[in-house]
């Protein structure tokens, strides 16, 4: 509730001036404040608004406090309302009255627009290479385990066998998705706001253009209403961010499950999990757990900023500062898990004999047998009413598939032969030879595939996002 401008006589209430501060949170703002500051400057100067020695002294200026601020010695004071009038008077104690200057052809409203829009594209690109990061993790475990065979499942009841490679491609697929939708954000993101002023434009002759391409953006806003008011991006990020911190979470889930001791498929690093205070033989995935539930907090900011723009008129409102501290703590979440997310799966360790045991238990090539049947010439739901009997008759005699004999086979149906014994669960595995399956030969073309999607020369046309 800053009054510099004037138009006030009597001094803001404390508990006003605290209650709608946004200093505590936006100063993280401030390296690109600071950098759009100096490209309007410049901007000034070459259209001879302001003259080049005013541009100098203002852009040393906020060099200065560019220094300050990253050395820690920037003094934030909260009368000061937000990091862009604490920026702007630090200006004019350092400089003089040519700070005012500063601020030509320029609202607040513009300004706000344009760090976010700085701040979420950076953003943007460290997730991505973050992404890529964990990906290549997952594909490291793949390929460290491509053999392996575990229990696919359906309602988390065993399903059918699958290579713990082909599951774990699942989860890479998942994070392409994601790695697509935020190099999606990222073009609506690119768009340059700065001379939309607080909504109606700016009545200087200001090189917008000259802008952009000094700030790095390819587009410039059409509308100026639209330019000041807009958050879609911020939202677009805080949905792509939820539905990476949702496969994350089922990851997370699955981690918690297979380190349990009634799958015990994997072994936790040491660095990854935590004792108990009571039960010494205790070996928590807490890493995983909280992930799972840092999974919620990220909903509730995009939720959050959902409702605060649901019912606001154009153009800009003073509600919109509200976008700020649930993006920071989105952005902040989804980094550290995805980083934290990264070392864990580099340290999993697979217990073999475990997932194969798994793998050959149960009735898990239910539907094997029944394709054997329809390749003998019945139909597929006569030969899925007949292993479904045969389940029955194996459950109730306590008998795994390969301990019945043929007789008992044949009681089922007599297109059951010899050749019965040769449906393992290699040869389930290995028939399913189509594009997507589980069979050595597709995993194998989707690993080199998702190999090529993370190298750094892939399909690049932003190098510094990553997107193509």
């Amino acid at each position: 509730m800053s009054h510099i401008r004037g138009r006030f006589q009597k001094a803001a209430d404390e508990l006003a001036v605290k209650y709608t501060s946004s200093l505590p949170f936006d100063w993280r703002l401030y390296p690109y404040d600071i950098r759009g500051s100096i490209a309007h400057v410049r901007m000034l100067a070459k259209q001879g608004i302001i003259s080049q020695e005013e541009a100098e002294v203002i852009t040393d200026g906020l060099a200065s406090i560019r220094e300050e601020l990253e050395q820690g010695k920037f003094e934030f004071k909260l009368e000061l309302e937000d990091i862009h009038m604490a920026i702007e008077a630090r200006l004019g104690e350092l400089v003089g009255e040519v700070a005012g200057k500063l601020h030509t052809a320029r609202s607040r409203n513009d300004q706000v627009a344009l760090d976010m829009r700085l701040f979420v594209k950076e953003a943007i690109s460290e997730t991505l290479a973050s992404l890529r990061q964990f990906q290549q993790a997952l594909i490291s475990l793949a390929e460290e385990n491509k053999s392996v065979v575990i229990p696919g499942y359906t309602h988390l009841q065993p399903a059918q066998p699958v290579l713990l490679a082909h599951h774990l491609l699942a989860y890479f697929e998942m994070f392409q998705r994601d790695v697509e939708r935020f190099c999606d954000c990222l073009k609506r993101t690119d768009v340059m706001p700065l001379g939309s002023g607080a909504l109606a434009g700016v009545t200087y002759n200001v090189d917008r253009e000259f802008l952009a391409g000094e700030l790095g953006f390819s587009q410039i806003s059409p509308n100026s209403i639209d330019a000041v008011s807009d958050r879609d991006f911020v939202i677009e990020y805080g949905a792509a961010a939820s539905l990476c911190m949702m496969h994350l979470s089922r990851l997370a889930e699955e981690i918690i499950l297979w380190s349990g001791a009634e799958f015990s498929f994997i072994e936790l690093d040491e660095a990854y999990a935590t004792g108990s205070s009571l039960m010494p033989q205790k070996k928590n995935p807490d890493v995983a757990e909280v992930a799972r539930g840092k999974t919620g907090r990220v909903y509730g900011n995009l939720l959050s900023l959902l409702v605060t723009m649901k019912a606001l008129p154009l153009s800009y409102n003073r509600d919109m500062q509200e976008d700020k501290d649930g993006l920071f703590d989105t952005i902040d979440t989804l980094l550290s898990t995805l980083g934290v997310f990264t070392g864990m799966v580099k340290t999993i360790k697979v217990k073999v004999e475990n997932t194969e045991r798994a793998a050959s238990q149960g009735y898990l090539l239910a539907t094997d047998l029944a394709d054997y049947l329809v390749r003998k010439g019945g139909t597929f739901r006569n030969a899925h009413g007949i292993v479904a009997r045969l389940v029955s008759y194996a459950v109730e005699k306590d008998k795994s598939f390969g301990e019945l004999s043929l007789s008992e086979f044949k009681s089922f149906s007599p297109l059951f032969g010899e050749d019965v014994k040769s449906v393992t669960v290699a040869s389930s595995i290995a028939a399913r030879d189509v594009i997507g399956g589980t069979a050595p030969r597709q995993v194998e073309k989707a690993l080199a595939a998702a190999k090529k999607m993370v190298r750094p020369d892939f399909k690049r046309v932003n190098k510094k996002s990553g997107c193509s």
